[in-house]
């Protein structure tokens, strides 16, 4: 379907053109439409599959059509970086909509919280926010909500993963009764359709299968010990190909722990965790976008919300809890047609895991033998790990003695 087909208004059917949009994703097509006809929506869809502009288009469409100061839509979600990409898209319709946004997050100095709240009090037409810092200019005084039209949240999945849903609850409750609701998530648990049925009015439903990591992926895997991730990240990074590298591990104290041992062997790289304050972040995040770190390690908190053209590798430190989660991290690497490759490391502990991330992406990821000197990994046997989890016998589970320890390297 071609955006031309959905009767938007002259000047954004104008600004689409200059941009080069012409024919609508799926996500899109089923979407729009709906969101036109002013019903609300519960959406699975994959970052990656042009979801943001499938809502941003008909909120922009009604703005450019009846132009006012006023806030009309709200957006919420999980983080500041997915907050100001949904931004930047904004102001390049806006150029020819004459809609008007602010990004609202944590961070930063006071000017920057002021420049927010007056924005908001203002009337801006759009606000892009994360839960935690709307509550606060909430609470610090009156906004008028009365003539907010539109509630989006986005990545509506990951923002109850963060603990937002008492955020969440609180900002709906000033909002007007009388609303048009969207709900996009890219997984639809129980607990996302507990919050639909309290939040939204007889919504349309879409669902977007999960789209599949591009083939531009050379995607490959490791079966490795715990003690040999370390040895074997300096030995990938040793490559020179690889110019610029995401490493996704579980927790912040392994990211912190990581990124010192890279240091220590001379490679450029920076941390990425909660601990550290939204301006570090922000920072890193230029310096990485810029090429001036070679290595970004970070938790989940980065594997959405990016979108950097040219990132030749991920690595998965450690196998995602989600396999859902693998989609989104490897999708760092090989965007805008381009190529790039995916290693993840499966200790004896995530073969499970792994497997079930196979059976999602009905693909077989390659395992390679470790360089030489390293000694050999474990098996990869995810199946006989499973039966003998469900003989539920743990008398008769044997173990044999070399199994958990690490062959001597050499």
């Amino acid at each position: 379907m071609k955006f031309t087909e959905f009767g938007f208004s002259s000047t954004l059917e104008e600004g689409l053109d200059s941009m080069g949009f012409e024919e609508a994703t799926p996500i899109q097509e089923h979407a729009i439409p709906v969101i036109l006809q002013q019903k609300d929506l519960i959406a699975c869809a994959q970052t990656g599959t042009g979801k943001t502009a499938s809502y941003l288009l008909p909120i922009l469409n009604r703005i450019a059509n009846n132009p006012q100061e006023r806030i009309n839509s709200l957006i919420l979600v999980p983080t500041r970086e997915l907050a100001l990409q949904i931004d930047q898209q904004i102001m390049g319709f806006g150029y020819f909509t004459g809609a008007t946004s602010i990004c609202v997050y944590g961070g930063g100095d006071g000017i920057g919280y002021e420049q927010q709240k007056r924005a908001i009090r203002d009337g801006v037409n759009i606000i892009v926010a994360t839960p935690g810092r709307l509550i606060a200019h909430i609470s610090s005084g009156k906004f008028n909500f009365s003539d907010l039209e539109t509630l989006v949240l986005d990545e509506a999945d990951r923002m109850l993963d963060m603990g937002f849903l008492d955020d969440l609850m609180r900002i709906i409750s000033y909002l007007p009764k009388k609303r048009q609701s969207l709900l996009f998530s890219a997984t639809m648990p129980p607990k996302i359709r507990t919050l639909a049925k309290k939040i939204l009015h007889d919504p349309a439903e879409i669902n977007v299968a999960i789209s599949k990591p591009s083939e531009g992926i050379d995607q490959q895997a490791y079966v490795v010990y715990d003690e040999q991730k370390i040895k074997l990240i300096k030995h990938i990074l040793s490559n020179p190909v690889f110019e610029s590298t995401i490493i996704f591990a579980s927790k912040k104290e392994i990211v912190k722990r990581l990124t010192r041992e890279l240091v220590k062997m001379g490679v450029v790289a920076e941390g990425f965790h909660s601990d550290l304050e939204q301006v570090q972040r922000e920072e890193i995040m230029n310096r990485f976008k810029a090429r001036r770190v070679a290595v970004l390690v970070g938790t989940d908190v980065i594997s959405r919300g990016i979108d950097i053209v040219g990132i030749s590798l991920v690595v998965n430190y450690d196998v995602p809890p989600d396999p859902e989660d693998y989609v989104h991290r490897i999708g760092r690497t090989a965007r805008a047609a381009t190529t790039g490759t995916a290693i993840t490391f499966i200790n004896d502990k995530d073969q499970n895991k792994f497997a079930r991330i196979e059976r999602l992406i009905e693909k077989e990821v390659p395992k390679h033998a470790l360089p030489d000197g390293f000694g050999e990994g474990p098996a990869y046997t995810p199946n006989a790990k499973s039966k003998k989890k469900r003989s539920g016998n743990k008398n008769k589970k044997k173990r044999h003695p070399k199994a958990s320890m690490p062959k001597p390297e050499g």
